[in-house]
């Protein structure tokens, strides 16, 4: 009863960490939209209006709270790594009968005072392992803030809605005025702290996963 009792708990943590997947409209990235700032009011009259004025001598990149910016992924990861270890240690000791009082201590014709110790001990072991990643694509982002030194926070979702399933793209992080291109563009390599999450849900997803008994007997709960 004990058994089953926690088996039963081990799954529900399973399949409770196995639903966590990302969903639509969370309230983390959620559209931030821009602060207006509150001063002396304009006449309907007048040629400039702070609020929708154009600099026509400055590129129209992203720079202020709500505004938006394309995020070039251009993300490529490769890593390998290669180990092999041998060992060998031999110990050998011996320890002649003594002499006590001129004499070699025996038992029934034996030395009890000789010893002789050999020890051989060796060890191989061999690990090789390679991963190679590959992420390219786009999606537009908000900015959210501005930091005290001009850098901007930006984040977005991108969700596609195809066949059996979805597919979503998240980016957060931090961009740097001086980086982005002209056409308000900006490649993924040059995001400070990135946090970029592409996956999918439904029922192509779901078939391209392991069950959560699977998962348990692959995970680190399992002592054998």
């Amino acid at each position: 009863m004990k058994r089953l009792t926690l088996l039963t708990l081990i799954a529900s943590l399973l399949v409770t960490v196995g639903c966590s997947n990302p969903k639509r409209g969370e309230r983390a990235f959620a559209p931030v939209y821009p602060v207006y700032e509150q001063g002396p009011r304009q006449h309907s009259d007048a040629i400039y209006q702070p609020a929708t004025a154009m600099l026509l001598h400055e590129d129209l990149k992203a720079r202020r709270v709500g505004d938006m910016l394309t995020v070039l992924l251009q993300e490529q990861t490769d890593a390998q790594k290669t180990s092999a270890t041998d060992t060998t240690k031999t110990t050998a000791t011996s320890i002649s009968n003594p002499l006590l009082f001129g004499k070699n201590p025996t038992r029934n014709g034996l030395a009890v005072l000789g010893n002789q110790l050999d020890s051989d001990h060796s060890f191989s072991g061999k690990g090789d392992t390679s991963q190679s990643n590959s992420l390219t694509g786009s999606i537009t982002v908000v900015v959210v803030d501005v930091l005290a030194n001009g850098n901007l926070v930006v984040q977005g979702e991108k969700w596609l809605n195809i066949n059996e399933g979805e597919d979503f793209v998240r980016l957060r992080g931090i961009v740097r005025p001086l980086d982005i291109n002209p056409d308000n563009t900006i490649s993924s390599t040059r995001v400070a702290n990135a946090d970029i999450q592409y996956g999918g849900t439904g029922t192509l997803s779901s078939a391209n996963k392991k069950g959560w008994l699977a998962r348990f007997f692959s995970s680190d709960w399992m002592p054998f």
